[in-house]
């Protein structure tokens, strides 16, 4: 999340004129993440998120993305719900940008989870992947193998100056995964960025999933290898195979995997890893001066990509 636009107070309340949720107390700008701008907005009736969407999120996507939160809670998924104004629309249009008003749920991310939270991680993403599986709509990939390629092409020629031999690494690593990526695993609906910062707890339970924005079909083992790639490395680089066993154990209690999506899994856990690398550093290179925060440092991930590549089974991640 982040601030890119502003948004008066005379704008909000033109806005909140279409909708029935009370009269507005506090609004401020959260000022984290990269995606879109967002806002805290407290009524007299409760606690929602204004999102205005930019960058990477498409107009055209958000029947996807918010018919799914709502789909998902019907289920018993805890996550955002967007609410409709008065001519029964889940979005709406604020300064130029598509923008929605979501409920706010309770709950901190955590910057260091511990195995068992981990664990709750993974068993939330199975019951996620069991809860979409009847979602009628469906979104590709747009950040799969193609468009890892566009971003590579984007980025390669000036990467060297990022990090010495990070340029050989995403030519190679795309070149293998281009030609090794796993076609015929099982699919689903994905929420294809569950970071730490994308999972709230109280306590050691999860109380709810947000930041649907990435969300579409894809293999569901892709989807672990991205939680696997995101909470189970230390900050010294090191993978933390006691967290990752935790992880793992907490999302077959909840979906079995086949034996085929484990052998895929150290060729997923690179693409994972390459995913991230690309779009960090595309970001990197390409700041935005509005943005009141800086890109996230892609060579977190050329550390993650260049271990998968010395990794030989599943095993080692703790399967």
């Amino acid at each position: 999340m982040a601030v890119y636009t502003d948004v008066s107070f005379e704008d909000l309340e033109v806005l909140l004129s279409g909708y029935d949720i009370g009269v507005p107390l506090t609004f401020k700008g959260i000022a984290e993440g990269v995606e879109n701008s967002n806002f805290y907005l407290q009524t007299d009736r409760g606690a929602f998120i204004l999102t205005l969407y930019e960058k990477r999120v498409k107009t055209g996507d958000l029947p996807f993305f918010l018919g799914l939160m709502s789909h998902l809670a019907a289920r018993g998924i805890r996550c955002p719900q967007p609410e409709r104004d008065s001519k029964g629309q889940a979005s709406s249009l604020l300064k130029g940008r598509a923008a929605a008003i979501l409920t706010f749920l309770n709950g901190i991310s955590l910057r260091r989870p511990e195995a068992r939270h981990c664990q709750a991680a993974g068993a939330a993403l199975a019951s996620f992947h069991s809860a979409g599986k009847d979602f009628s709509l469906t979104r590709a990939n747009a950040l799969s193998v193609a468009g890892w390629h566009e971003l590579a092409t984007a980025t390669v020629t000036r990467a060297e100056a990022v990090q010495g031999g990070l340029g050989g690494l995403i030519t190679e690593s795309l070149s293998d995964l281009e030609r090794d990526w796993p076609r015929d695993l099982p699919m689903g609906v994905v929420h294809a960025d569950l970071f730490p910062d994308n999972v709230l707890f109280m306590g050691d339970s999860v109380s709810g999933l947000i930041d649907f924005y990435f969300a579409c079909n894809d293999m569901l083992a892709y989807d672990l290898a991205v939680l696997l790639n995101s909470w189970c490395f230390e900050s010294d680089g090191a993978y933390n195979v006691t967290k990752g066993k935790a992880a793992i154990a907490g999302y077959r209690s909840g979906r079995t995997m086949s034996e085929a999506e484990i052998v895929a899994m150290p060729l997923l856990m690179r693409g994972a890893a390459l995913r991230f690398l690309l779009t960090r550093l595309y970001d990197w290179l390409n700041p935005d001066p509005s943005a009141l925060v800086r890109p996230k440092d892609p060579r977190e991930y050329s550390r993650k990509l260049r271990f998968h590549l010395a990794v030989k089974s599943a095993s080692e991640y703790g399967f």
